[in-house]
């Protein structure tokens, strides 16, 4: 999911989602972007992207869940660093 956004818009705001591991970072996801959430939801491993489109003054926010696993600390610094792009 994710990917390119094809209409312009006003303003991008992107959102990093981070937290110790089976909070329910990546169900807040898919609740904003989906409208969907699951009481049986797996872990997630590495980064899970969604993007949703707004009507308030054309916004696509993007979201992004981040896995607490020790092996992806660092690919999670480096998106973190790169979120103002």
């Amino acid at each position: 999911m994710g990917g390119r956004v094809d209409h312009e818009y006003s303003y991008l705001f992107k959102m990093v989602l981070i937290g110790d591991s089976g909070v329910g970072k990546s169900n807040i996801l898919s609740r904003f972007t989906r409208n969907h959430f699951s009481l049986d939801s797996k872990s997630t491993i590495g980064v899970e992207f969604a993007t949703k489109s707004l009507q308030v003054r054309i916004l696509s926010p993007r979201i992004s869940a981040i896995s607490n696993r020790k092996m992806f600390d660092t690919r999670a610094c480096v998106f973190c660093m790169a979120s103002d792009r």
